[in-house]
């Protein structure tokens, strides 16, 4: 397995789990003594866009969650051809369905935006879950929710016609990413349309089209939404 080259910085953005806006989500179950282990074992990386925070093929020792920035998780082929899976964003917990498995990362992950990732030792976080059994069903109800949405959002975007599906990955850049109208593209329209299940050209020609019909407005890689409504109307109805 080829292994991309990355160079990763320690960052101290926080001094504990206890002040982390994200410490709900999961770690709201934890005491004293917990939070300090968590907190011993937990490493801040900061990673620049384009550079590689896990490669395929790795071995999964470790617990990630998305604090800034963006990530995509891509799987590459034998003939090192790459397709996009998936987009994290802050507050995602980028390996959570993998952590119990014992074995290498079936994909790559990459920042595609300036990143910041908190890695918490999984042998530690391994023995939390062992001894408390509160914080233990919190891990299990959030992996359950993660592989419902997975199957959900896969089946909503398999039963959406094209212009629906492009619809539906602007919406999501806008309102869940950036919550904003305007924005810059983070991914190519190949890596879109790869996302979207869609080919290249289709890709491309939908953007076009939502253009000509003044849904969007379209500078190089930034996009502005103009009509916000109607694009939510084509999103709905696939």
């Amino acid at each position: 397995m080829y292994f991309k080259h990355f160079r990763m910085r320690i960052k101290k953005d926080i001094d504990s789990c206890r002040t982390c806006i994200y410490r709900q989500m999961l770690f709201g179950d934890l005491d004293d003594f917990e939070y300090k282990l968590i907190n011993k074992a937990r490493t801040e990386r900061f990673y620049r866009k384009g550079e590689v925070i896990k490669n395929q093929g790795e071995k999964v020792d470790s617990f990630l969650y998305l604090r800034k920035g963006l990530v995509k998780l891509f799987k590459t082929d034998k003939r090192g051809k790459e397709k996009i899976l998936s987009i994290n964003k802050p507050g995602d917990f980028v390996n959570l369905l993998n952590i119990f498995s014992k074995t290498n990362y079936k994909y790559s992950i990459e920042a595609i935006e300036d990143t910041l990732v908190c890695d918490v030792d999984l042998e530690v976080l391994e023995h939390v879950i062992c001894t408390n059994g509160d914080f233990a069903m919190r891990v299990l109800n959030r992996m359950s929710k993660i592989s419902d949405e997975i199957i959900e959002n896969r089946f909503e975007q398999a039963q959406k016609q094209l212009k629906g599906r492009v619809a539906t990955i602007l919406l999501f850049f806008a309102d869940d990413i950036y919550h904003s109208l305007k924005f810059d593209l983070p991914i190519t329209r190949r890596e879109i349309g790869e996302l979207i299940s869609m080919t290249t050209e289709n890709t491309i020609r939908t953007f076009s089209e939502f253009k000509r019909d003044k849904l969007i407005n379209i500078k190089t890689k930034t996009i502005i939404i103009l009509d916000k409504e109607r694009l939510k109307i084509i999103a709905k109805s696939g």
